[in-house]
């Protein structure tokens, strides 16, 4: 019987489980060290040489890879597409079947191979070959099949897998993803591409949500709660209630932004003859404010961290909007 599939062991030793578990990763952290240091030297020229060509592509890059390096080579691509590198996945073995006719000579093929053996390439190195598409060969054999048919060639260190009998892909698997996130961070740093461009590929679920910027959920015109300064407190607690967000701001004659009002202030001096006061006898100075270009993690952060449940959104110095910390809620974020 399979010895994967047989009787079931008496439990773990948890020392034991630790011991593997530190054995595996400060083996994988090898492999990530040998490469970093390779980076240094011949891995970061063609490292270069390669973001310089995905950068002058006018088409896609096409990762493939079989087994293991193929669920890598998934996630890569994922991630080119995701921040800016139009990018998709082929397999090799479906390539053969058809799928070469995904790829255009606009595009350029990412092989992935620690062994640079794989046999199923071989009708991708040929297409590749016979109609001038660039190939990219990630492997860690210079002399392989694919390293020769490459125009372009990062080899990884060979270093040891943390599997104990040195079959599974395990420490090489991490690297080439390592890679892969590399390829594609650079190719992000190179377009530019921002915070806002990734919004525009993520618009779903709690990263979207944080993606948003405060100018796309503040309460503006009417809905923002305003007061001139010396405006008496019957005024103020009017305004303050009309708008149901617990606070209002105060403006100069010029439309600054000269302090708030909250009902914790109003519950501080409401022993103080509240009713006979103006507005600038017990208004907080100085608020806090944020632009409205700010993602609303941002906002969400300031919030926090100051205890404070309003801020007021501003442009050239003045109140534009406000958003409350319910309004970031609702967007999904937390």
């Amino acid at each position: 019987m399979n010895k994967a599939h047989g009787a079931v062991k008496a439990a773990v030793p948890v020392n034991s489980a630790r011991s593997s578990a530190l054995r595996t990763i400060e083996t994988e952290r090898a492999g990530l060290e040998a490469m970093s240091e390779a980076l240094a030297g011949d891995l970061g020229t063609a490292f270069a040489a390669v973001v310089d060509r995905i950068g002058g592509l006018k088409g896609r890059v096409i990762v493939s890879g079989m087994g293991k390096s193929g669920h890598i080579g998934k996630k890569i691509a994922a991630t080119f597409a995701s921040t800016g590198t139009p990018a998709f996945f082929v397999h090799p073995s479906e390539a053969s079947h058809g799928d070469l006719g995904m790829i255009t000579t606009d595009d350029a093929v990412i092989a992935l191979s620690w062994s640079g053996e794989t046999r199923e390439f071989g009708d991708i190195i040929d297409y590749a070959t016979r109609f001038n598409v660039p190939l990219i060969a990630v492997t860690s054999a210079p002399s392989s099949t694919l390293a020769k048919a490459a125009d372009h060639c990062l080899i990884l260190p060979k270093v040891k897998e943390a599997c104990p009998n040195g079959q599974a892909p395990t420490t090489s698997s991490v690297m080439i993803l390592a890679l892969g996130d590399a390829l594609a961070m650079a190719m992000l740093e190179w377009r530019g591409f921002t915070a806002e461009d990734f919004r525009v590929f993520h618009p779903g679920g709690k990263l979207g949500a944080a993606l948003k910027f405060v100018r796309d959920v503040m309460r503006t015109g009417d809905a923002m709660p305003l007061v001139l300064a010396g405006s008496p407190m019957p005024e103020v607690i009017r305004e303050m209630s009309s708008k149901g967000i617990g606070s209002v701001g105060v403006i100069d004659a010029a439309g600054a932004l000269v302090g708030i009002v909250t009902d914790g202030d109003l519950r501080r001096h409401i022993a103080d003859d509240l009713m006979a006061k103006r507005v600038d006898d017990i208004m907080s100075r100085s608020p806090r404010v944020i632009r409205t270009d700010a993602l609303v993690s941002e906002a969400m952060e300031i919030l926090d961290s100051r205890r404070i449940t309003v801020l007021f959104a501003m442009e050239n110095d003045r109140p534009v909007g406000v958003v409350h910390m319910l309004d970031l809620i609702n967007t999904g974020l937390v």
